[in-house]
């Protein structure tokens, strides 16, 4: 006789992560900035430090529409790029 089949003595609730998950943009709402940053990848073939401007103007468009956490630019690697301005050169 097995006690492994008592389903109802303990409720599991699941919850989301904090970090690493975010709903996908089914309305296309950033899908603009999205493209404009694939392409700024393609075209430098895959460096992505030539593409922070393209990959911050997605992320704000994805805060701004609340699709993921509203998180400091700063906090996300951008520090250097507000104001416009970038390290990287092309």
């Amino acid at each position: 006789m097995s006690t492994a089949m008592n389903f109802g003595t303990k409720s599991f609730q699941p919850r989301p992560p904090e970090k690493g998950s975010f709903p996908l943009d089914h309305l296309g709402e950033c899908k603009s900035f999205k493209d404009k940053f694939m392409k700024c990848l393609y075209d430098n073939h895959f460096e992505n430090a030539l593409c922070r401007n393209e990959s911050k103007e997605y992320l704000e468009c994805r805060m701004e529409r609340k699709l993921m956490l509203q998180e400091p630019l700063e906090k996300l690697g951008f520090g250097d790029l507000i104001g416009g301005k970038s390290e990287a050169k092309k």
